[in-house]
């Protein structure tokens, strides 16, 4: 299978690159705002369609994560990033024919659900669990964006004749490899100085990912699985790993695509040495 890969270089692109690219089933190219010294590269950006739309062309599969990535981004960079990026890239794909559609989306498409209830939902017996059914709530422009991503790849798969599968996974918490643990972020906070390793807000960083947490090969399973299955037109799947306290579901992405977590963050009580 050729499949684009957007975004190649990011923390989420690379656990593709780490877990995929050396798999038979799959041929990557690569697309990025930034060359790399190890991977032939097609460098563009997103929100300028002239400079992607070539690197479309013979692909029987995209997988977009381009884009702006943090809940912080102003109107300006999100418009820009991640709606004209992602309008841009769906018209590539419709115009070159590109039969599937991975996108990814995030959990802040309805964000508002760990905001109301934190920090309670970050521990055992919060009982709260929140499926690809409920409401959207998103918490920021990002999320609106990844709402907005979800909505026009509905429209495209129903409207047009490419592409004719459109799956979003909605991202919880997928971190760089150093970071690829329950308490990654945090030991990232402790790196950065933000707190000292047995405070009060490390543990509640602990905690929170504890619930969050979507390894990198979990994740790169998860959309393998997108990319191989015969399944609906158009989908949503949560990315976590089957974590016990995580208020995510992860049983729909089990039953249609076949999503099988390796990784609970429960299982961890301490970082790695």
């Amino acid at each position: 299978m050729d499949v684009l890969l957007t975004g190649a270089y990011g923390r989420v692109g690379t656990a593709l690159v780490d877990h995929l690219a050396d798999e038979d089933a799959y041929e990557f190219t690569y697309l990025d705002r930034e060359n790399h010294p190890e991977h032939e590269t097609v460098v563009a950006d997103v929100a300028d369609y002239d400079a992607i739309r070539p690197a479309f062309d013979g692909k029987d599969a995209v997988v977009h994560l381009a884009g702006y990535p943090e809940t912080d981004g102003t109107w300006r960079e999100i418009l820009e990033n991640n709606v004209v990026g992602m309008q841009n890239a769906l018209e590539a794909a419709a115009d070159a024919g590109v039969e599937r559609f991975v996108f990814a989306s995030s959990n802040h498409a309805v964000g508002m659900y760990e905001v109301e209830n934190a920090p309670e939902v970050y521990y055992p017996g919060h009982g709260i669990t929140v499926d690809h059914t409920d409401p959207l709530r998103p918490d920021s422009y990002y999320g609106t964006s990844k709402v907005f991503g979800e909505a026009l790849g509905r429209q495209y798969v129903e409207t047009r004749d490419a592409p004719t599968k459109f799956y979003a996974i909605r991202i919880c918490s997928v971190r760089d490899p150093e970071y690829d643990h329950p308490y990654g972020d945090a030991e990232h906070g402790v790196d950065r100085g933000d707190w000292e390793r047995g405070s009060e807000a490390y543990d509640e960083q602990a905690a929170r990912m504890k619930a969050m947490w979507q390894s990198r090969r979990d994740f790169a399973q998860m959309t393998d699985r997108c990319l191989q299955v015969d399944g609906p037109a158009f989908d949503i799947f949560y990315g976590v790993s089957d974590n016990e306290r995580r208020w995510f579901d992860v049983d729909h992405a089990r039953e249609v695509i076949g999503y099988d977590p390796q990784d609970d963050g429960e299982k961890w009580d301490a970082p790695p040495e």
